[in-house]
């Protein structure tokens, strides 16, 4: 992985701002820092303003784990092109069969729920998040959903993150599919996707030289994104460097 605010990487940013490009980016870890209560998530005041200006100059995108209408809310008055949430399952007129797809994944969940202390699920349609930040026995709490998500009848699809495990159904769409169908709306020549955990190396795996430029928030040598920054606060750096770039082309 390389940093892609080295000065090395000018060319790969110069392209960017230069050409036909979409920028996408997640939300929590990456616009918004993370905090221990997800309700509470938002832009820093800095990140508004330089997110509001790159909206102005870039068709742009934000893929969410959260739900599309949760996440738009948190994204201020930003003219976001394009707000996809639950992980790449909610773009605008799914269906309720999406929702159907994890029935007996909620019902055992539920279960597990009122049993153990500590866990909360969040039920957002069309995937769920079981969170367990405030169990006593972490490992433990892992190890209790495991054992319920395996045990369903129809298999799902789980993403650990942090303090969480995203369900999702087993062969949904996800992210990268998302970025890739918007790509091609746009007619975007490369797109920019940052992200920050496990569930956004499913565009970080779909590779592409030349068409995709994938960064992770956190340097991390078992991710397959090309580039990182080295925290979340130097979001604000690329952004800010982005709106130099393109302002002055």
């Amino acid at each position: 992985m390389k940093n892609l605010l080295s000065p090395r990487q000018a060319e790969v940013l110069a392209q960017l701002a230069q050409g036909r490009a979409l920028l996408a980016f997640d939300f929590d870890g990456t616009l918004a820092p993370i905090v221990p209560a997800r309700h509470t998530a938002a832009l820093r005041a800095t990140t508004r303003r330089l997110f509001e200006r790159v909206c102005l100059l870039f068709p742009t995108a934000v893929i969410s784990g959260r739900g599309r209408g949760d996440v738009r809310a948190r994204l201020g008055p930003a003219k976001v092109k394009y707000v996809i949430g639950n992980h790449g399952l909610e773009r605008g007129g799914e269906s309720a069969r999406g929702r159907a797809l994890l029935d007996p994944a909620r019902v055992g969940l539920r279960a597990l729920v009122e049993r153990m202390a500590g866990l909360e699920l969040e039920d957002k349609g069309y995937s769920l998040a079981i969170h367990y930040r405030s169990a006593a026995r972490k490992t433990l709490a892992r190890q209790a959903i495991a054992h319920v998500l395996g045990g369903l009848a129809k298999p799902v699809r789980s993403i650990p993150g942090k303090c969480v495990v995203n369900v999702l159904p087993k062969n949904g769409a996800h992210k990268g599919d998302a970025l890739l169908e918007l790509r091609a709306k746009v007619r975007a020549e490369v797109a920019l996707y940052v992200g920050d955990d496990l569930n956004d190396e499913d565009v970080f795996r779909l590779g592409r030289p030349g068409e995709l430029v994938t960064v992770r928030v956190g340097r991390d040598s078992r991710s397959a994104a090309s580039f990182f920054l080295e925290n979340q606060r130097a979001v604000d750096a690329l952004l800010r460097k982005l709106i130099e770039l393109r302002s002055s082309g």
